[in-house]
């Protein structure tokens, strides 16, 4: 097993790209309140009658054709009208929650969402009435970018604004850093991708196949500040090569999946149903597909890879195991938790060494950007950006 690692660059990257002017001296204003944790997420519909207005809620002002917003519909449907992410981050809270109490920790954990019951905006309110000043905030995505961390801080500033506009009291939120190599993260996805091996016969060479969520090209130049170059995928291909590594593969693929907007507009490709069918056209049919860029087992994964790539892996016989995320497990529980503690103790992050050296940032006071200039638009390389935007 790999060593971790601490990162020894500037203070800011150090402490996972604190917002600027914090210090180890904000964290002593912590004592002086009621702090409590929240669990941020993207939100899910639980009911038939729930899934379209929660599509509009997602895809409002982004220009997702009509036709991409009824096929998902069906997918939903199809699945009983229920995501499964709201029961799933239910299940992670209560596993953080007997976490904390191991560890002699009296911390309230609330769940809050970007586009479906819990809103953010209903459950800030209810922190505020309940005495709580200081507030953690650990999103459910372990990447840069701005579907996976600057939408996150837009949801706290829209959260904070919503409490000032009902006249209320404010609260002091931190978003918790980035955790796409924190052996916390490492380590389950290691041991999924080792039962998911486990399906085949020994005489068996299954390929390791990882999947990230597809965003628009235009969308991964700019994640990150100008420096840390396409931030959103390195960061995906560096937890590959760490899983890769502690798994003894050399050789294994990172494809994309759930894909949506414009069919005009670049998107990270391949998508993995055209690469699985490559893989056979070159005589390789058995694979373990591992959803490295999702932490549940919500609906996106289930659809692209239980049902349309089983369904094409089934007509052109591959033999597919795909391996589960990481949410219900003890030590991804731990992370959420020793995350909290990293922050508390202005310590240095925990991370495991990657043969892929890619910058780490996330943290955020009060919904501003992690760094000057995160994830904003800025000129494309060619002279233009292309449309579109992503989802989680």
């Amino acid at each position: 097993m790999a060593s971790h690692e601490n990162m020894t660059a500037d203070s800011s990257t150090r402490r996972g790209g604190v917002a600027a002017g914090t210090t180890a001296h904000h964290h002593e204003d912590w004592a002086n309140g009621r702090s409590a944790l929240l669990v941020l997420s993207f939100g899910g519909p639980e009911h038939h009658d729930d899934v379209r207005p929660f599509l509009e809620n997602v895809t409002r002002g982004r220009g997702i054709p009509l036709e991409r917003l009824d096929e998902v519909e069906v997918h939903y449907h199809h699945l009983g009208g229920v995501s499964p992410l709201n029961g799933l981050n239910r299940e992670l809270i209560s596993n953080i929650e007997s976490e904390l109490a191991r560890r002699g920790r009296d911390l309230p954990v609330y769940f809050g969402n970007r586009n479906w019951h819990p809103f953010i905006e209903e459950t800030v309110e209810e922190m505020v009435n309940d005495g709580i000043t200081h507030v953690y905030v650990f999103a459910t995505s372990a990447w840069g970018g701005s579907s996976g961390c600057r939408q996150y801080d837009e949801d706290i500033e829209r959260a904070l604004t919503h409490l000032k506009n009902k006249g209320l009291p404010t609260l002091t939120m931190v978003k918790l850093r980035q955790f796409f190599d924190h052996p916390g993260f490492i380590h389950p996805s290691v041991d999924s991708i080792r039962r998911a091996m486990d399906d085949f016969p020994e005489d068996s060479a299954p390929r390791l196949v990882f999947t990230g969520h597809s965003i628009p090209t235009a969308a991964d130049e700019r994640s990150g500040v100008p420096e840390d170059g396409t931030l959103y995928s390195n960061q995906i291909r560096s937890a590959c090569a760490i899983i890769a590594g502690e798994l003894g593969v050399d050789d294994y693929d990172l494809v994309w999946q759930s894909r949506s907007g414009s069919p005009h507009t670049p998107w990270l490709e391949p998508d993995i149903v055209d690469h699985a069918r490559d893989l056979h056209e070159r005589g390789i049919n058995d694979l373990v597909v591992y959803p490295v860029g999702f932490i549940s087992d919500h609906t996106e994964v289930v659809w692209d890879l239980d049902n349309e790539l089983k369904d094409a892996a089934d007509e052109w016989g591959m033999r597919i195991s795909r391996a589960d995320t990481v949410g219900p497990t003890s030590e991804f529980t731990n992370m959420v938790v020793d995350l909290i503690e990293e922050f508390d103790a202005a310590a240095l992050p925990v991370r495991m060494p990657s043969p892929v050296t890619v910058v780490l940032r996330g943290c955020s006071i009060n919904g501003a950007p992690c760094a000057k200039g995160c994830c904003v638009s800025r000129p494309h390389p060619h002279g233009h950006r292309p449309a579109g935007t992503s989802q989680s």
